[in-house]
């Protein structure tokens, strides 16, 4: 009898436990504190939490081999399906309206996107130089982060770097829930008090037919010049043509609302999974965490400065803040430039301006997407 309880207490999860292990569960439940308190980007730091804990039970193969969570992450990440999905879905609720009424504000998400390359080269910088040691791909999946995209993010570390692929989804995710705190201590720190301050011209309204022909324009412009960008850009526009054509509004709320809600949750288990002791704990992760947030920051820094630039050149001034939106964190980096606006300007209402470089940072992070997996 006593020989059966100890085969039983032997293999309870409790017996087996590693040390690792307790700090993932802990992890976990990080993840769900700052999503159900701190309501930071909750539809995915819950299922990505939630997923991490399940990956980290000793003694029951959630995670690998027939796991559920292994096959969620084959079928979905792996594959590359989720996060085109999910792009498709990001398409279907985005207004191109304020880009297109002003269009050079996609030269300040074009600026963002220097976080991108910026990270890629001191990557390579620091492991040539022996004090980390990532291989081109593996820095080009990380760099990607400074786009503030998860999507895409997921999408080129499945593709060029899959063991990262749990550090560098957290990572990408942490980021974008935490713009309200990074960047608007960047934002100040560049800007003048008189800069906040500048009021924008109202934007002009943009017709149906032009929101109808810019998604057929930029998928042909972007995919025959660079085929590797043509998933992810071409669900994004896909997406976006069902919300603008005005036909087939049934599939448009579809992609909206039930499809990308489905596969977030799927997804998020899926990032969660890769959140295993083994593959999380390592000197790997800190030097992603560290890189990712230079590259956030950068990213931030040169919409901000392009900002700046373009008023030197231009008669018609642009509030230099809306160049922090140039990441893709949609819509919550306008939101934050508006706020910082307002603080400067009770009068000043940056939100749809804001919104062009946004959408932007979103075009130009999945361009920037192409070109790495091209290269790397």
């Amino acid at each position: 009898m006593l020989e059966q309880f100890a085969e039983v207490a032997r293999a309870s999860g409790l017996y087996q436990i590693e040390a690792g292990q307790v700090l993932m569960i802990l992890v976990g439940f990080g993840l769900l504190y700052l999503a159900i308190v701190r309501k930071f980007e909750p539809l995915l730091l819950v299922p990505i939490g939630f997923g991490g804990i399940l990956s980290n039970i000793p003694g029951v193969a959630i995670a690998t081999g027939d796991g559920i969570l292994h096959l969620i992450y084959e079928v979905g990440v792996a594959t590359g399906v989720f996060p085109l999905v999910i792009f498709m879905g990001v398409g279907a609720m985005t207004d191109f309206g304020p880009l297109l009424a002003n269009p050079r504000t996609m030269f300040l998400g074009a600026a963002a996107q220097f976080g991108i390359f910026a990270t890629l080269l001191g990557a390579l910088a620091l492991s040539s130089a022996g004090i980390m040691d990532f291989t081109l791909q593996e820095a080009a999946a990380i760099a990607i982060i400074g786009g503030a995209d998860g999507p895409t993010a997921i999408y080129v570390a499945g593709i060029l770097a899959p063991q990262l692929l749990g550090a560098i989804a957290v990572a990408a995710y942490s980021y974008m829930a935490l713009v309200p705190i990074i960047q608007p201590p960047i934002m100040r720190a560049l800007t003048t008090e008189a800069e906040r301050r500048i009021e924008m011209t109202q934007l002009r309204t943009v017709s149906r037919t032009e929101r109808i022909i810019f998604p057929l324009l930029l998928l042909l412009l972007v995919a025959l010049l660079l085929p590797t960008a043509a998933p992810l850009l071409g669900m994004f526009c896909f997406g976006n043509l069902m919300r603008e054509c005005g036909v087939v509004d049934r599939l448009s709320d579809t992609t909206q609302n039930a499809l990308i809600n489905i596969v977030t949750i799927f997804l998020g288990l899926a990032v969660g999974s890769k959140l295993g002791a083994d593959q999380f704990l390592n000197a790997s992760t800190l030097g992603i965490l560290l890189l990712g947030i230079v590259a956030f920051a950068i990213g931030t820094a040169s919409g901000v400065l392009m900002g700046k630039l373009m008023n030197v050149f231009s008669t018609r001034k642009i509030n230099p803040l809306i160049g922090a939106a140039g990441v893709s964190a949609v819509p919550m980096a306008s939101r934050v430039a508006n706020r910082v606006g307002l603080e400067a300007n009770p009068q000043n209402f940056l939100l749809m301006h804001a919104m062009g470089p946004n959408v932007a940072g979103v075009i130009g992070s999945a361009v920037a997407a192409g070109i790495l997996i091209s290269f790397a």
